[in-house]
């Protein structure tokens, strides 16, 4: 006897099923969703906890006369010279760090200069200017990022962007002139004004490291990235200490 069509409680069942299955469905994506965003949160406040740290390391460094700038900055490539780049010096086949400078070392070489420069940079500032206007000053690394990444990886932002970045750039200006001022209090105009044109420069050439950074890390590996960076960073901040 051949069954006849399933009943309409049949139907219901099924999609009651059918919904209930789907519902569960957008409920583990919009939990893994908020989950990921959390996770990222907590990651960047636990770096910007490591920043500020190390900021309060140099201003305390400068205040004891150690000037080593250059120093500072060769010892944190020589720790990812170790731990990076031995990996790709004991890497086989294909993405062995031979295979590496063969096709790309002037890149990794102009990413080295930018990055080592920067950090040099903004080390170099504190003898010149504030511990607050130097955390104030480096957010000028997202305006010039915004605009090399319009540029070159063709990314396009909302109207609420722009209006952070003006409200970003104003922050900027306004820090620059109580500087300015305060150093014609103080009798160090002179040296506020190399201070906070150093942080605005180590703010630009860290917008291309990380520009570059993002660039090789989505499309090659962080790996290589940060394995090239410590041999190419060791390198030029050695021959300058």
């Amino acid at each position: 006897m051949r069954p006849g069509p399933p009943s309409g409680a049949g139907c219901c069942m099924r999609l009651a099923r059918g919904g209930a299955a789907a519902s569960a469905g957008a409920l583990l994506q919009r939990c893994d969703f908020w989950g990921r965003l959390l996770k990222t949160i907590l990651m960047g406040q636990f770096l910007s906890l490591l920043i500020c740290g190390t900021a309060v390391s140099c201003q305390y460094l400068v205040e004891e006369e150690v000037q080593t700038p250059m120093l500072q900055s060769f010892l944190n490539y020589a720790l990812l010279l170790l731990a990076y780049t031995s990996i790709l010096i004991t890497r086989k086949g294909d993405g062995n760090i031979l295979q590496i400078l063969q096709t790309k070392w002037w890149k990794y070489l102009v990413m080295g200069v930018a990055d080592v420069e920067a950090n040099y940079a903004v080390v170099k500032a504190y003898q010149f200017t504030t511990l607050t206007s130097i955390q104030l000053l480096d957010c000028f690394v997202i305006p010039v990022l915004m605009l090399l990444s319009w540029i070159t990886l063709k990314t396009r932002y909302k109207p609420v962007h722009f209006v952070a970045v003006m409200v970003c750039l104003l922050g900027v200006g306004a820090m620059v002139g109580a500087d300015i001022l305060a150093g014609r209090v103080q009798g160090s105009y002179s040296d506020v004004i190399l201070g906070d044109g150093l942080v605005l420069l180590s703010a630009a050439l860290y917008a291309v490291s990380n520009l570059c950074q993002e660039h090789t890390v989505k499309n090659l590996s962080r790996v290589e990235f940060l394995g090239m960076m410590g041999l190419f960073g060791t390198l030029i901040s050695g021959i300058q200490l």
